[in-house]
């Protein structure tokens, strides 16, 4: 049976330095890899893994190097029952691979070598895969990476609509500037923009795709111009909710958590609003929801965790 919920773009592993304000360039220092990651992988696999009570299915369309890289990708998808049948192995490319050094302001930078990441094809795009599709995620680094993912990104929404009119559009700007310039992306995510149920933006992102200095007022224009929903991405202060359907917005606050490595939250974030959104939750519930799976993602190192459903509910009773 093919997957009711379906993402696809870049995949990647991730080697992190394990200590903060350790630039790059420092000759010897450690890191500690490698880790599945690609930011619209870690949304199906949070998806895959807070899905098991609705028996939602998952799959992926994506490619990656003919190595030992791209198979720790496919072993962590295996085992949380995505379905990988779509992922393409490249034989003459390597498995993309993005270097992450964290600053104790908070910030990250990141040496990408793309490798395989990029190389999907709209020709990989099969309508029959499609033929259960219930949501579709779209990432603004799967735009960014290269011209034939984006246009891969554009063919799926065409025919996720064609298929299931009613399908739900999820998009997660994810703006890259060491990808691409600003101008740009804001560019190429309009066409994505517009076809928006749910979109899941910063503060930052989503003043500048509304063209408004003012983070409320910008999460209101875009309700105005497109998404049905936008869900501000506040990290440790929660989220808040702005609706076409909600005269006012619903801020949910997040979880008091240790944090160990914030890598991945927002986009894990992002597969739990999906599915509490598709169980027919009430918003409170929904962003309390995603809420706890980000607190628990930030608790481990690596853009991927193992935490079940029982434990996100058991975060959210214990507070």
């Amino acid at each position: 049976m093919n997957p009711e919920i379906i993402s696809l773009g870049e995949l990647l592993v991730e080697i992190m330095r394990i200590e903060k304000n350790i630039p790059h360039r420092v000759v010897g220092g450690v890191y500690k890899g490698p880790f599945p990651s690609g930011a619209p992988a870690i949304y199906i696999d949070s998806v895959a893994r807070m899905s098991i009570p609705f028996k939602i299915s998952t799959g992926f369309i994506g490619t990656i190097g003919n190595d030992e890289f791209g198979d720790s990708i496919i072993d962590k998808f295996k085992n949380d029952n995505i379905d990988t049948s779509k992922i393409k192995c490249i034989k003459d490319k390597p498995t993309g691979i993005a270097f992450n050094q964290y600053n104790s302001d908070g910030s990250r930078k990141f040496i990408f070598a793309a490798g395989a990441a990029g190389e999907l094809s709209p020709n990989e795009i099969d309508e029959d895969y499609f033929s259960n599709i219930k949501a579709l995620h779209i990432m603004g680094s799967s735009l960014s990476i290269s011209e034939s993912s984006r246009e891969s990104c554009y063919k799926a929404i065409e025919i996720a609509k064609s298929i299931n009119p009613e399908v739900l559009i999820s998009f997660d700007p994810n703006l890259r500037p060491e990808m691409l310039d600003l101008k740009t992306i804001i560019e190429i995510s309009k066409p994505v923009l517009e076809r928006t149920t749910i979109l899941f933006p910063s503060g930052e992102e989503a003043e500048m795709l509304a063209g408004i200095k003012n983070v409320e007022k910008a999460c209101k224009k875009l309700v105005e111009i497109g998404p049905k929903i936008v869900v501000l991405k506040q990290g440790k202060d929660g989220c808040t909710i702005y609706s076409s359907e909600k005269t006012n917005e619903i801020k949910i606050q997040g979880f008091k958590v240790k944090e160990i490595d914030p890598t991945g939250a927002g986009d894990s974030f992002d597969g739990a609003f999906i599915i509490g959104y598709l169980a027919g939750w009430e918003f409170e519930k929904i962003g309390r929801f995603a809420n706890a799976v980000g607190a628990l993602k930030v608790k481990h190192f690596g853009p991927m965790t193992n935490n079940t459903y029982e434990e996100v509910l058991k975060l959210m009773e214990s507070t």
